[in-house]
């Protein structure tokens, strides 16, 4: 990929990014937040007023969803476009990439830390019924199955284990495996530019009106006349 195309699909993908993020706080609503939090907690860390609680929520929520649309809209096509591959059909499997010898199938993921046990199980199982489909063909043509959980950061790159099935490869050791550049890593970070300064106002104009939208909400439906937040009635929303 040429210089200015890698630069044109880094902005794209910015552009996806932000465009996703706005999305996702456009058409949030309190009710649909506060109904998965922990009240309990809420009300141990000393929250008392709206405004702080409005703040606690939307970044939550916010944490929880950037890494996940961060990794759909930036890393998997960005991967998938450098890698040579094409982009796999099989659930949980991200890209296909024919490397010579050996038949890597990938999945993207933003960082190593990602997966507990039952996870690890299940991206097994996935693995393996990919490597099925393509057994046959595989033998044929001599080429050896290589499953891979990529990463786009971090620092952990382990071979399979009895209970892992697949190698684990992060940060710059995965972009240099797809890309043969043990730099563009650095690329990557470099090649946003000042876009995202650019994307942010438009997305601070979102969270503006979220925080607007939830404060309402949360005095109107979660406040006793006086203005305290009314802990008990938010418990019986989330949990009675």
């Amino acid at each position: 990929m040429s210089p200015d195309a890698l630069q044109d699909l880094v902005k794209q993908c910015l552009e996806a990014f932000y465009t996703r993020r706005i999305n996702n706080l456009s058409g949030l609503r309190l009710k649909d937040v506060l109904k998965r939090k922990n009240p309990y907690l809420l009300r141990a860390i000393g929250i008392r007023t709206a405004s702080e609680l409005v703040e606690y929520l939307l970044q939550m929520h916010t944490q929880a969803s950037d890494e996940t649309i961060f990794g759909e809209t930036f890393v998997e096509p960005i991967a998938l476009a450098v890698s040579g591959g094409h982009k796999s059909s099989a659930k949980g499997i991200d890209l296909e990439v024919d490397a010579g010898t050996v038949y890597k199938a990938i999945a993207v993921k933003s960082g190593p830390n990602v997966f507990n046990s039952s996870q690890t199980a299940r991206m097994n199982d996935e693995f393996q019924e990919l490597y099925h489909r393509l057994r046959q063909h595989l033998v044929q043509l001599g080429k050896q199955f290589d499953p891979v959980l990529g990463c786009a950061y971090g620092k952990r790159v382990s071979p399979p284990t009895t209970k892992r099935r697949y190698r684990i490869v992060s940060g710059k050791a995965f972009w240099e495996e797809l890309t043969g550049d043990p730099e563009f890593y650095l690329k990557l970070v470099r090649l946003m530019q000042d876009y995202p300064e650019q994307q942010k106002q438009r997305y601070q104009q979102e969270w503006a009106k979220a925080v607007n939208r939830f404060t309402r909400d949360l005095l109107n439906e979660f406040a006793d006349p006086s203005g305290a937040l009314d802990w008990e009635k938010i418990l019986r929303f989330n949990a009675g």
